[in-house]
């Protein structure tokens, strides 16, 4: 059987409130301030700037982040992380097999235009 989905919304009220576009990882490190590993990234989303964010995509080598194309919230407020916050909020889903927490990246299949919007 089918497990039960949430609520039928409008996409007026969700989706269209948000801002979520495609962004470049420009720098990439492993973060040691936080209670668990985790990624802080530099993400270029062009016109918009560049945005740092905190993310546990740490199953995937630096050199496979670095370069990548990634979506991100851009509306989002900040959200601290122990002691360092994250400015946008990277798209992601559980990474296979990994541990509560770990991601993966959503991506887009070609190279998009920096700053693209989602939709």
């Amino acid at each position: 059987m089918a497990s039960e989905i949430k609520p039928v919304v409008s996409y007026d009220e969700t989706l269209a409130k948000l801002d979520i576009r495609v962004g470049r990882v420009v720098e990439v490190e492993l973060e040691t301030r936080t209670h668990k590993q985790t990624y802080r990234m530099v993400v270029d989303f062009g016109k918009y700037g560049k945005r740092l964010s905190f993310g546990r995509f740490t199953c995937h080598p630096v050199e496979e982040v670095k370069d990548r194309l990634v979506l991100g919230v851009l509306n989002f407020t900040p959200r601290p992380m122990g002691p360092v916050t994250s400015e946008v909020l990277i798209v992601g889903v559980q990474y296979p097999k990994a541990e509560s927490g770990e991601a993966t990246f959503v991506s887009p299949a070609v190279n998009a235009k920096i700053g693209s919007k989602l939709f």
